[in-house]
């Protein structure tokens, strides 16, 4: 018997003008103690969803349920739910122990069971000893874990957060990436988590929802949304690909497809497209391999010039011309797999193999 679902989304629709769904008969299950990220891009409805969770949007139609009752109509304070903005919204006239205390001071806590629960989520956070630092004398890291030592500090059912690791550099943000998901691991407690960096959803997640036009197109753990992509926008969106044209020859789940040059590539039909139908191949530049002096013409190979090497440290990047120029191939080639052999070169003729079990055919 599946246990139930901590949050259900029932049915949920969300328009602001009457007209333009920005949310469409949205179904969500979320899980008790699970990380669930809602990705997507600008305007897909993913910010909107995390905002009528919290209690400051309200659904046109449907209905939330938390632990099988209905929070619709209930307010964001009195929905026990922990919330973590980009913008960290720390009050710059309070301590940071008076920052992370104050929803303990709105519930009415004693003021020494404040102060145990401020230390433990100052713990939490690693920021022992900064109680009585004001948030501008903090870096923006540190500011991030005060929002997130505040939002622990009650003990929420759910931590909402709303791209909150959006305002850092790079390498702080991804040093916060493990950090938070290490937190996760430890507490148990339920994370939701709004961005549009496939990269950070992919890092984190137990599951990932790809939002796009109001509609969550794959709700999905992270390797099966990688790997196996449901249609052609969640590949397109989450990570690299190279993206081969042509036309379905044959049918049915395993496919041939037929390139503008006549070659013919096999792959897995993923959306079902008929024969005669314009179909997309996918493949992961990871997936993609690269023959400089291929033994024998086998199927799925085709025949490629590099047009440019771009270096990123642990790995090159190719990019290749196929078809006469007709498409572009991306080929990520791991430095440790060139053997001592020297690296390949722009003007370089090669052959590329799209294996058959990783290239997967999508009606556009």
């Amino acid at each position: 018997m599946t246990a139930e679902p901590l949050v259900r989304f029932q049915r949920v629709q969300k328009t602001y003008d009457g007209e333009h769904l920005v949310v469409r008969q949205l179904d969500l299950d979320i899980h008790r103690g699970e990380f669930l990220s809602l990705l997507g891009p600008s305007g897909s409805g993913k910010t909107t969803t995390l905002m009528m969770l919290a209690g400051f949007e309200s659904p046109t139609s449907g209905e939330i349920l938390l632990d099988g009752k209905p929070i619709t109509r209930t307010p964001p304070h009195k929905r026990n739910f922990g919330m973590v903005f980009q913008n960290y919204a720390l009050f710059p006239h309070l301590s940071v122990g008076q920052n992370v205390a104050y929803p303990l001071t709105v519930r009415k806590v004693p003021k020494d069971e404040q102060q145990r629960r401020v230390q433990r989520a100052l713990d939490m956070v690693q920021l022992r000893g900064m109680t009585d630092r004001l948030p501008g004398q903090l870096s923006g890291g540190q500011q991030q874990r005060v929002a997130l030592a505040r939002a622990l500090v009650f003990e929420p059912q759910l931590v909402l957060m709303d791209e909150p690791l959006g305002a850092l550099d790079k390498q702080l943000r991804e040093h916060m990436q493990i950090e938070l998901k290490d937190l996760h691991r430890q507490l148990g407690v339920t994370f939701v988590y709004v961005t549009h960096d496939q990269g950070e959803a992919l890092t984190m997640s137990d599951r990932v929802a790809v939002f796009n036009e109001g509609v969550i197109q794959q709700l999905d753990t992270v390797d099966r949304l990688y790997e196996t992509p449901s249609n052609r926008f969640v590949a397109g969106f989450v990570g690299d690909n190279t993206v081969l044209k042509g036309q379905l020859g044959r049918g049915g789940e395993h496919a041939e497809m037929k390139l503008p040059d006549g070659r013919v590539l096999h792959g897995l039909n993923v959306s079902g497209a008929a024969a005669g139908a314009t179909v997309e191949a996918c493949i992961r530049p990871e997936r993609v391999v690269l023959h400089r002096r291929p033994d024998a013409q086998r199927a799925n190979m085709l025949d490629a010039e590099v047009a440019r090497v771009i270096y990123f440290g642990d790995h090159l990047r190719l990019l290749c011309s196929v078809g006469g120029g007709q498409a572009e191939a991306t080929v990520k080639l791991p430095l440790n797999g060139l053997d001592g052999a020297a690296a390949p070169q722009a003007g370089e003729a090669v052959v590329l193999e799209f294996p058959t079990a990783h290239a997967r055919i999508y009606a556009p």
